[in-house]
């Protein structure tokens, strides 16, 4: 390796007589070689993004691009920036082949190779990055295109600076410093083509190849490819930057948003969508087991991988935001003079910047992500729910009121809709605070365990806490599902409770059922203060045992250690606050995912309660009911109607007369299959 490291940089990199580095060693140094290793190995991720956007060639684009010719011509500042970039980058070659002539003709030997090797490289990255984004960007995919241009702007501002700060010191060649200089207008020039050009020709494009007749065939425009949100296609580095949300944002900086300026949802996040994979995951389930399978299982296998994804995430974002109070530790350690390497501070510092950048993005993500897994389960539930309601019997509807249902969908399927974002919160707790311990373990040694302790006697504290807290959770939405029943009752027959005056009779009726309800609010907000106090308390326990068993255990605190401590106590400060929110969210989506698995199993109308015919013209009645007994409850031994026995031609009008409660609304519920018939036969011919 010190082999290759001469071969690049010369004898220079040696150390001189007095035994320290040279000059052009220094990474400060405009024109020492660390630098030019530095822009050779910049101009091999360009090539290596370059690479990868002619990967992702959009071939949509460029059928559209071929339809007419008159959209192949290049605008001025196209033209502008080829002539600049491709000129910065044909004279970037020719220079760096004249210097490698001139070095062959004056010493005989092409070394060292940064003299010549870092000119060309810089020509022949230049030259094909400005000509492809200045000539083919309309034909690449603009994400990688963005990111393209955005890292060759980067480049060319270091290596303008570093070329102004050698013209300052009088180090380099005119020539070269003229030419770096120019690169950065170059790359300003492919900024804009990206940006402005690429951009209205793209928008140009679609609105003039909109199909014509797309409302004469049921597509209206709302339902159009370009109301469907940017999300849906995306690329890998769009939904990393969140780069997507830039239309509608920069729409809603110009005006107030209204409903139709949101963008729908892909398909993938739509209600029906969400619903049919979950049927066909039961169905494979039911298959698979010979029992019932379970809904929870059902809903995880329907949306396992978004949750190992966001999970993978939130895993990241713990391990970085970990890394600070070890980072903390090197740097007051490189302030003592106790650094392991030469140049460890800057490695510090870079270390630090991409892990809190690395740390936004994966916090980000799992938010996003989980959210997003979160939509897709109470879609999905909203429309079980419906169907359910659907095909819900008699015996059914007298156990869920219309309240309730309506509280299945506003609170319960809410509430499990937003249980996959505090799902990963239950894991990364623990997580957290075992990786707080481990930290806290390498700082202050066996004064952890005074920690330890603390926390675990908070935690055994809570847990009778925990068992109250979800009784009451349950009381609560009994309650609330009365006190709801009581009122959409009193709003339906509104007339009836105007007619008789009974309006302060069930104003009293509503109160109470509001003061029961109020009572479990209470006690449940009342159990999750005292939950609160507990935990938010607990940090300040937890630094108080670590201090005092310092001091009995004489364990040294440094100023290395004690920063560290200090730094890690924030780790376990916020895990340990959120236990609380954790454990109330864990109860309320137990407590309303039962209730919704109750109501999903609840009895159902049957289809074989009536035989349909199909065919009309095979056969003489339309209705026909022999010796038929019925019943609103299956198993009651005294049935509703009894011994029912009447025919319906085609075509003919019935009427059916008799007096209030005779069971005439029975009868009619009958031959619609509402009513099940526990003797006799009911054919029905639709």
């Amino acid at each position: 390796m010190e082999d290759l490291w001469t071969l690049f940089c010369g004898e220079s990199v040696k150390s001189d007589t007095s035994g320290k580095p040279s000059g052009s060693s220094l990474l400060f140094q405009p024109t020492s070689c660390i630098n030019h290793a530095l822009i050779i190995c910049f101009d091999v991720l360009l090539l290596i993004v370059l690479l990868f956007t002619f990967m992702r060639i959009s071939s949509a684009s460029s059928k559209i691009y071929k339809i007419t010719p008159r959209f192949r011509g290049y605008s001025s500042l196209q033209i502008v920036s080829v002539i600049l970039n491709g000129g910065i980058g044909f004279v970037y070659l020719c220079l760096g082949i004249w210097i490698l002539e001139e070095k062959l003709r004056k010493n005989q030997t092409a070394l060292p190779l940064r003299s010549w090797l870092v000119v060309l490289f810089q020509g022949f990255t230049w030259l094909l990055v400005g000509l492809t984004i200045s000539l083919r960007g309309k034909h690449l995919q603009r994400t990688p295109l963005r990111l393209l241009s955005i890292l060759a702007s980067l480049l060319a501002g270091i290596v303008c600076a570093l070329s102004i700060y050698s013209a300052i010191l009088g180090e380099g060649m005119l020539v070269k410093i003229a030419l770096d200089v120019l690169s950065f207008p170059g790359a300003v020039l492919l900024l804009l083509c990206v940006y402005k050009v690429y951009k209205h020709e793209g928008n140009e494009e679609r609105d003039l190849y909109a199909p014509l007749n797309g409302e004469a065939n049921g597509v209206s425009k709302t339902d159009s490819v370009d109301q469907v949100t940017p999300f849906a296609k995306a690329g890998f580095f769009n939904k990393m930057s969140f780069w997507w949300l830039n239309p509608v944002m920069r729409k809603g900086k110009e005006k107030t948003l209204e409903d139709e300026d949101i963008p729908k949802l892909r398909e993938a996040e739509r209600a029906e969508s969400c619903y049919m994979e979950f049927l066909e995951q039961l169905n494979k389930q039911k298959q698979a087991k010979s029992s019932q399978p379970s809904l929870l299982w059902t809903i995880v296998f329907c949306h396992w991988k978004d949750i190992v994804i966001s999970g993978f995430f939130a895993m990241l974002k713990i391990l970085t935001l970990s890394a600070g109070p070890l980072l903390l530790n090197a740097f007051i350690l490189v302030a003592e003079g106790k650094a392991g390497f030469k140049y460890e501070g800057y490695v510090l510092v870079l270390t630090l910047f991409f892990s809190k950048n690395l740390e936004s993005l994966s916090q980000r993500q799992w938010y996003f992500r989980s959210r997003l897994v979160g939509l897709k389960v109470r879609s999905l539930l909203t429309a079980a729910i419906y169907k359910k309601q659907q095909r819900l019997s008699n015996v059914g509807r007298l156990i869920h009121s219309g309240g309730e249902i309506m509280n299945y969908v506003t609170v319960d399927a809410y509430r499990i809709g937003e249980f996959p974002f505090w799902f990963h919160q239950t894991w990364t707790t623990s997580f957290q605070l075992c990786l707080s311990l481990a930290i806290l373990f390498r700082a202050v040694g066996l004064a952890t365990l005074a920690a330890l302790v603390v926390i675990i006697i908070t935690v055994l504290c809570n847990t009778p806490l925990a068992k109250l807290q979800h009784k009451f959770q349950s009381k609560l939405m009994v309650a609330q599902d009365a006190r709801l029943k009581a009122c959409n009752e009193a709003l339906v027959n509104m007339k009836v409770l105007k007619l008789y005056a009974w309006e302060t009779h069930f104003k009293n009726a509503i109160e109470n059922l509001r003061n029961v309800e109020y009572k479990w609010l209470s006690a449940v907000q009342t159990r999750k203060a005292y939950n609160g106090f507990l935990f938010w308390s607990s940090p300040v326990l937890v630094s108080a045992a670590t201090f005092g068993a310092c001091y009995f255990l004489k364990i040294p605190l440094r100023a290395n250690n004690v920063f560290t401590f200090v730094a890690t106590l924030r780790l376990v400060q916020d895990p340990i606050r959120s236990i609380p929110d954790v454990i109330g969210v864990v109860i309320q989506a137990k407590v309303a995912f039962a209730r919704i698995v109750k109501f999903l199993e609840a009895p159902e109308l049957h289809n074989g309660n009536v035989r349909h015919k199909r065919n009309m013209g095979s056969v003489d009645h339309a209705v026909l009911i022999k010796s038929a007994n019925f019943s609103w409850e299956e198993n009651s031994s005294k049935p509703t109607l009894r011994n029912v026995s009447f025919g319906i031609r085609p075509s003919e009008k019935v009427a059916i007369c008799g007096e209030v409660g005779s069971g005439k609304s029975t009868l009619l519920a009958a031959i619609l299959g509402e009513v099940p018939h526990t003797q006799g036969t009911v054919s029905v011919s639709i």
